[in-house]
């Protein structure tokens, strides 16, 4: 059943994706009744309380669109080009759909290589959650005016790709990949009038990924094929799937409501086991921070992003990104995180208030030395095991 105005929605944070099918109703212009339609879903579920960023296809075209036709040119510069007009065109929609609702957008252009890179990787986390926590929805999309693996299909493949690594990137409860098909079938629909919607894959094995190959699309790069490789990409990470059409009424509701509908791929393993089994382990660790009293227990009672403030020492050298343990000033080994600071940035920062990290380094990477996101706490039992303590969300310290 479809979820009342205000019900609670089963998720914290979504991915909605969007395909270029969907965007046109396989047309070769952007469909604003549908694009009106997902906004409108999207902003219902912002005000219901849940974080929600968009993974989104549609520039080329919007830049047909602009430009008039489907034209004669097939080559990758000119799809470039259409990207660049088309770009300013759909962030154009969104923006002003999105105003209606009362909410702010952000776009992110992001290239595979921004994810590849350890530092880049950071750089978008940082920015995305930022955006979150001040309630603006991101709008994200592949550059294609710069990477034209993409545009080739040697790269994401029609956002789907991206949109996994995106929900992986935030830690996203689930990802929903919408567009003009309803799921996964157990044959082609087009050309089998026997074939049936498989409601739930429990795994994705060679059996699945052969169902997925012969479904393609006219004018979206991904198909069904790509659709499954993103699935496979996210429940790896311990994220939920949703594949289902995005023409069907209020469909984001009724995902996030629990609804039963498309094709949901579960997750393959736990999303806590996935993000933080190889920082337990330790066996990439670069150096060590050790903090007061004070930071000790915000940390491991509640549950709070480590602060400069809190740092009263730093041990070996290590670069941002990192992986670094964390102890008090006893030597007890309280966990292990990934740094937004280097070494070298840490001693200038260590025992200051967030708030002069500008100040004192001349730039800043965020509030946090570690996020809460990117953390493990050990117990004495556990760290001797390997073992890692549950962390659900919480604040960043205030110490």
């Amino acid at each position: 059943m479809t979820p009342e105005p205000g019900t609670a929605p089963g998720y914290r944070r979504i991915v909605a994706k969007f395909g270029t099918n969907l965007l046109t109703s396989g047309g070769e212009r952007l469909d604003s009744a549908i694009l009106g339609s997902l906004v409108s879903q999207v902003a219902a579920l912002r005000r219901a309380g849940v974080e929600m960023l968009v993974v989104t296809s549609g520039a080329i075209a919007a830049g047909r669109d602009v430009l008039g036709g489907e034209g004669k040119r097939k080559d990758i510069p000119y799809k470039q080009m259409l990207a660049a007009v088309g770009q300013g065109r759909l962030m154009q929609q969104y923006s002003e759909l999105f105003a209606g609702h009362g909410l702010h957008v952000a776009q992110a252009l992001i290239t595979k290589g921004d994810l590849d890179n350890r530092e880049g990787y950071l750089n978008v986390r940082n920015t995305l959650e930022g955006l979150l926590e001040l309630g603006i929805v991101p709008i994200i999309n592949e550059n294609d005016v710069v990477d034209i693996r993409e545009i080739g299909g040697a790269v994401f493949g029609d956002n789907d790709r991206l949109s996994a690594a995106v929900a992986n990137l935030v830690a996203a409860d689930l990802l929903a990949i919408l567009s003009d098909i309803d799921g996964l079938f157990t044959a082609d629909p087009r050309t089998d009038a026997a074939a049936r919607l498989i409601p739930r894959v429990e795994r994705i094995d060679a059996a699945i990924v052969a169902l997925a190959g012969g479904v393609g699309s006219q004018r979206g790069r991904g198909g069904m094929a790509a659709k499954v490789d993103a699935a496979k990409m996210a429940t790896d990470s311990g994220i939920p799937v949703i594949v289902a059409n995005g023409h069907a009424a209020n469909v984001l509701m009724r995902v996030a409501g629990g609804e039963a509908i498309g094709t949901l791929f579960a997750p393959a393993r736990s999303k806590v086991g996935s993000r933080r089994r190889w920082m337990v382990a330790g066996l990439s660790t670069h150096g060590a921070i050790v903090v007061d009293d004070g930071a000790a227990r915000a940390l491991a009672a509640q549950n709070k992003s480590l602060l400069p403030a809190g740092v009263q020492a730093v041990e070996g050298a290590f670069a941002r990104g990192d992986l670094v343990e964390i102890r008090d000033a006893r030597g007890t080994r309280l966990g292990r995180g990934l740094t937004n600071y280097s070494a070298a940035d840490l001693e200038k920062i260590k025992g200051a208030r967030s708030a002069d990290i500008g100040r004192l380094l001349g730039y800043a990477y965020g509030d946090e030395v570690v996020h809460r996101n990117d953390l493990v706490l050990l117990t004495e039992q556990g760290a001797a095991a390997g073992q890692a303590a549950a962390m659900p969300c919480g604040d960043k310290a205030t110490m």
